[in-house]
């Protein structure tokens, strides 16, 4: 029995890497009291795979609701040179960035500043940021609770292979209003 688990567990997981695994995947009632609630080991390309919709960096979700986690959720996201993350607010969740690669500029209610490769950002809820990166791609990993980030980018952004969501400003800000979020 304990071998069927870690096989499905690792079919799921597979999936996930692809970008499909989330159908598949136990909801997060379901997971609270089964196997996804006891934790997992994802390599550096495993989650759910998703292209973000104005850019085409990659974002991989590692923890969040739809794999046992109801109250974190955690991910990486690449963000091209020049790219940068516009200036947005979380009115409910903190947020925190490990910087993988690259350097940049983070604005912080609006005051510069400046981050490297191995700095640790904290944002905490109601604090207005971004990120700035004209000469460089970013990786960044990204922490956020409570959830809502990853169901935003699932709204917002296209698996490996589907093209863009040609979305408005005014069509972002209200899928983000519904995650607590909005942008300037």
């Amino acid at each position: 029995m304990v071998e069927l688990t870690q096989k499905r567990r690792s079919v799921l997981l597979g999936l996930a890497g692809l970008g499909v695994g989330h159908a598949l995947l136990p909801s997060a009632a379901e997971a609270e009291g089964g196997a996804a609630s006891q934790g997992y080991v994802l390599g550096p390309t495993e989650g759910e795979h998703l292209v973000h919709f104005r850019n085409p960096g990659n974002i991989f979700i590692k923890v969040d609701p739809l794999k046992g986690s109801k109250n974190l959720a955690i991910g990486t996201q690449q963000v091209p040179i020049g790219a940068g993350i516009p200036i947005h607010i979380h009115f409910e969740a903190d947020e925190a960035f490990y910087i993988l690669e690259g350097r940049g500029s983070f604005i912080l209610n609006d005051v510069p500043l400046p981050f490297e490769k191995g700095g640790t950002i904290f944002i905490p809820k109601n604090s207005w940021h971004g990120f700035k990166n004209p000469d460089q791609e970013l990786l960044l990993l990204w922490m956020v609770t409570p959830t809502g980030l990853d169901a935003f980018f699932r709204e917002t952004c296209s698996p490996p292979g589907i093209a863009p969501k040609k979305l408005t400003k005014e069509q972002i800000n209200e899928i983000a209003e519904k995650y607590a979020t909005k942008f300037r």
